[in-house]
């Protein structure tokens, strides 16, 4: 049966004291409504439409960053949950299969619980997700009858019978396509709130004699983003279960608290991840690695036997080989390091090409930008890079080249040759005392004028 994803993202989210829109707001440095489609994804959904209200415009974008096939749909005025899905009734009128039911800022609900519910939807025309709650306060209750749910009760309209009952609605539905539609269009605004609820569909589906039921999953799951202190939350939610993932992976976090994860961080087995070390979105890390103390990782590529850090930073674009060595208080920014170049100290590699067995000394700076345009700099396998040399890009040290420590080099190296671009020391005898003296005494004079 083919699946069709609808995530309601139409919310303006006042609680958050934002102008972004909620479902915009980050958990591990993806926008909340992507954790919603990335979960949808995996089902391989012939169609995925996003209903948009507020900043539909900003919401528009970020769908189209992650998925450019997705459709937004416009709900120009939020009449409620029912009305929110109406809003794809004609993107959908031609589809033929299943049509899940999810919400933007709840992005824990996973793949695995959806198939659930997909299983569960061979035998009922409608399948709505529940789950069992610790505090159930004022969330919907499932009203079952064995495997059938007989209702869904609000809060506010439960008796204390059903205020007793602990399995509650999450909102996530799943249906036919023409079922469900059908069913909407039969729902009336007769609450407090005047507006269309989706969980009307279970009580009319219910008096035409359609099978319902429910599929739980955990509470975690379900948890909706409606604040600050939510997205925080979240945020500890998600990083807790990527570490554990992590670890059952086979990878060794030192001291997991204090690894930060992205969305879709990549890290092979037998790579040792010391403390304090952030991955930002777009980074695999090869199996066998070490990714040493304080370093900040986003948008590399670092391949097997690498070591990065202490207190290195690969950017966008860093393309690390195996075996590499990058150093304390390194950036690595587009450039490629090729098999076994170390790069071990206080040095930036920019807009550059690096060869195998290379040796960048310390200090060292690829001058990529002249104040309007970025060069770039290629150096050669085996070569050696003095200590403080400045490589003015554009500009290639050829294969088993070397350069003096504190060159300015300007120009192409060739192969095997030797670059030394720096000027003639002059010692001048007896300066240097003469100097200091005179340094001493206008700093006393200083002193003195002070008190």
């Amino acid at each position: 049966m083919s699946i069709a994803l609808v995530i309601l993202a139409a919310g303006k989210g006042t609680r958050m004291n934002s102008d972004l829109p909620k479902v915009l707001h980050p958990v591990a440095n993806a926008p909340m409504l992507i954790h919603a489609l990335q979960a949808g994804q995996a089902l391989a959904p012939e169609r995925i439409l996003v209903v948009a209200g507020h900043g539909f415009d900003a919401v528009q974008s970020a769908v189209a960053t992650y998925d450019p096939d997705a459709q937004v749909v416009l709900q120009e005025e939020q009449k409620g949950t029912a009305h929110a899905v109406d809003m794809c009734r004609d993107a959908l009128a031609d589809f033929d299969g299943d049509v899940i039911v999810l919400f933007g800022d709840t992005p824990f609900v996973s793949s695995e619980t959806l198939e659930k519910m997909i299983a569960a939807k061979a035998e009922n025309a409608v399948v709505v997700l529940g789950f069992e709650a610790a505090d159930p306060g004022k969330y919907g209750r499932l009203i079952m009858q064995g495997d059938s749910l007989e209702r869904i009760v609000e809060f506010a309209d439960a008796s204390e019978a059903e205020r007793a009952v602990s399995f509650c609605n999450s909102g996530v539905m799943l249906a036919d396509g023409k079922t469900l539609f059908d069913l909407i269009a039969a729902i009336e605004t007769n609450n407090a709130q005047e507006e269309y609820y989706l969980t009307d569909v279970v009580g009319l589906a219910r008096a035409q004699g359609l099978s319902v039921t429910a599929v739980a999953c955990d509470e975690a799951e379900t948890m909706g983003i409606n604040s600050r202190a939510h997205l925080a939350q979240a945020e500890a939610i998600f990083q807790a279960r990527a570490r554990d993932t992590l670890l059952d992976l086979g990878v060794t976090l030192q001291q997991p608290e204090t690894v930060m994860l992205s969305f879709d961080t990549v890290i092979g087995r037998d790579t040792v991840i010391e403390p304090n070390v952030y991955f930002g979105p777009d980074v695999t890390v090869e199996s066998g690695t070490r990714i040493r103390a304080f370093s900040h990782l986003e948008g590399c590529h670092v391949s097997r036997g690498a070591t990065v850090g202490p207190y290195a930073r690969l950017r966008p674009g860093a393309e690390l080989a195996e075996d590499t060595h990058i150093g304390n208080f390194v950036e690595i920014k587009n450039a490629q390091i090729g098999a076994g170049t170390k790069v071990n100290h206080l040095s930036y590699i920019g807009d550059a090409t690096l060869g195998n067995g290379t040796n960048i000394g310390a200090g060292t700076i690829t001058c990529n930008y002249d104040g309007v345009m970025k060069h770039h700099t290629t150096i050669g396998n085996r070569a050696f890079i003095g200590s403080n040399t400045m490589l003015v890009a554009p500009v290639t040290v050829g294969d088993e080249a070397m350069t003096g420590s504190g060159s300015v080099i300007t120009k192409d190296v060739p192969e095997a040759a030797l670059a030394l671009a720096r000027t003639d020391q002059v010692n001048k005898h007896g300066v240097a005392r003469k100097l200091f003296d005179l340094l001493k005494k206008k700093k006393q004079k200083l002193v003195s004028e002070a008190k």
